[in-house]
């Protein structure tokens, strides 16, 4: 690793367990020696965190907004905090942009909160990706050597099916096989998903996966790569099965998500892949149910900001 990463955290949606999060685990020990950790978003509401959970003040603090914490209803959606918890992710998309930062890590937003400001808002990896003029991008969930990405992601069901082409399918496969060799695997053995129950079983349980999956897996074996599939959704989870590969191309959002989250939902890492920045986050969401509470598990973002800090230094050590 070269040197010290700076890393800007933004603070997610005031009104959950964000700001609480990101105190707790910006000061870990862990992260002293090779991290330097700046918190994006609004000072009084850093600060009450602080406070309130470290018993003091956090002291590298990137202003993006001014809500106080007296203006916050905590565990409730508001289009105020949401804005608030998207112009922190706007300014630590710039300053990555700018290289003022190395990696970006996120803490929850609350998508309701934002689509009640009357912004059109379907997630962190759309609004980056955006932010980059970035057009080829991908999401990934990964713990360790489960890795996870979605050719589809923040679409209605309805529209998944129609969303999962021939041309998408190659394009994640690609990102997901480049963010495999990055993590050290020259060599990396993938697994597709099947869109229908039971792979369509020939086609008599749905046609997608015998018109688009399969030609695009077999495209992409005819480029070298290793990809098997497509498998039956519901058995490529088990552990002998999913333990083979290094990571695993799912076609819709809940396919790849639900059997992630049961498999390591303390400890996954939420990542967007083809971006021009290092961007990572917790797989969770705001749980308004508990916020403010102390009680919110840090595990995610710890491991967020773990793989950020690693992916940065490896980036600089490639431009050296």
């Amino acid at each position: 690793m070269s040197g010290i990463q700076r890393i800007a955290l933004t603070m997610g949606d005031p009104a959950g367990i964000g700001p609480e999060i990101a105190v707790r685990a910006a000061v870990l020990s862990k992260f002293r020696d090779n991290a330097e950790i700046i918190i994006y978003g609004c000072p009084d509401i850093i600060n009450a965190a602080a406070e309130k959970f470290n018993g003091c003040r956090y002291p590298l603090i990137h202003q993006t907004g001014e809500l106080k914490m007296s203006e916050v209803t905590t565990g409730k959606a508001d289009p105020v905090c949401g804005l608030a918890a998207m112009n922190a992710v706007i300014a630590a998309t710039e300053d990555a942009l700018a290289g003022k930062v190395d990696a970006i890590v996120t803490c929850p937003m609350n998508k309701a909160s934002v689509n009640l400001a009357g912004v059109k808002f379907t997630g962190h990896t759309e609004l980056i990706a955006e932010l980059c003029g970035c057009q080829s991008y991908a999401m990934m969930q990964s713990a360790g050597s489960l890795r996870v990405a979605f050719v589809t992601t923040h679409i209605p069901l309805k529209d998944a099916a129609s969303a999962i082409t021939a041309e998408r399918i190659i394009e994640v496969a690609g990102l997901l096989n480049n963010a495999v060799k990055a993590e050290g695997i020259a060599s990396p053995l993938l697994a597709a998903a099947a869109i229908n129950p039971h792979a369509g079983e020939n086609g008599y349980m749905g046609t997608e996966d015998e018109e688009v999956v399969k030609p695009a897996l077999r495209r992409l074996r005819e480029q070298g790569m290793s990809i098997e599939g497509p498998f039956p959704p519901d058995t490529l989870f088990i552990e002998n099965i999913r333990t083979k590969f290094d990571g695993i191309l799912s076609m819709y959002h809940d396919q790849g998500h639900i059997p992630f989250k049961m498999l390591a939902f303390d400890r996954g890492v939420n990542s967007t892949l083809g971006l021009p920045v290092i961007r990572t986050s917790v797989d969770h969401g705001t749980a308004f149910e508990i916020a403010w509470r102390g009680i919110a598990d840090t595990g995610s973002l710890e491991a967020a900001l773990s793989l950020a800090i690693v992916r940065a230094g490896t980036a600089k050590q490639e431009k050296i």
